[in-house]
């Protein structure tokens, strides 16, 4: 009943390129300015379906045998472990214009500003200000030992839903480059 069509107005796209001005890796947002970008080609992706209607991609969730709750709770988790790396990413995006133009903002308390009138009133925010309370150095969210602790004990869930979504022929594109973002930032060593 939704239309998997969308617009935009432009936010993100200039997010986007203040990350790369400011060489400020952002994958997840990237990837989301993406599957706007996509969406919008609805046409294309209708007669696209056609061309590509036998791909070799089965219906993975009818194919085997699939325990339904033990997806949602794996869903859930894996949703919530992206979100973490979408949120290190802003951050980060942030605190590297704060050093370009000398403005010295102190990340939790933008946090704590934030949960009071923005749209993204989240109690995740708090969580969040309590990190940088921490550390108010912190190099990436992902290293403060709440959020790592979290990505850890959700890692598992993540990776089987980007695969099961991946051998499916589904795109997740914000929760796989959110995975591929923690892959790459937790190796000493990239290939």
């Amino acid at each position: 009943k939704v239309l998997d069509k969308t617009g935009m107005k432009g936010t993100g796209k200039w997010t986007v390129q203040q990350a790369a001005d400011l060489s400020v890796a952002a994958p997840t947002i990237a990837s989301s300015l993406d599957a706007r970008f996509l969406s919008g080609l609805k046409e294309e992706r209708v007669e696209a379906a056609k061309v590509f209607k036998s791909g070799g991609f089965g219906d993975i969730l009818s194919d085997q045998a699939v325990d339904k709750k033990k997806l949602i709770d794996d869903v859930r988790q894996a949703l919530y472990a992206s979100k973490i790396c979408s949120y290190a990413q802003g951050m980060n995006l942030i605190r590297a214009k704060s050093v370009e133009k000398g403005w010295n903002l102190r990340l939790g308390e933008l946090a704590r500003i934030w949960k009071g009138g923005c749209i993204i009133r989240a109690v995740f925010l708090d969580r969040i200000k309590k990190a940088y309370d921490r550390n108010s150095d912190l190099a990436n969210l992902l290293v403060d030992p709440e959020f790592a602790k979290e990505i850890i004990d959700r890692q598992s869930a993540w990776r089987r839903v980007v695969c099961l979504a991946i051998n499916s022929g589904i795109s997740t594109p914000g929760m796989s480059s959110s995975l591929a973002y923690f892959d790459s930032y937790r190796r000493e060593r990239l290939p």
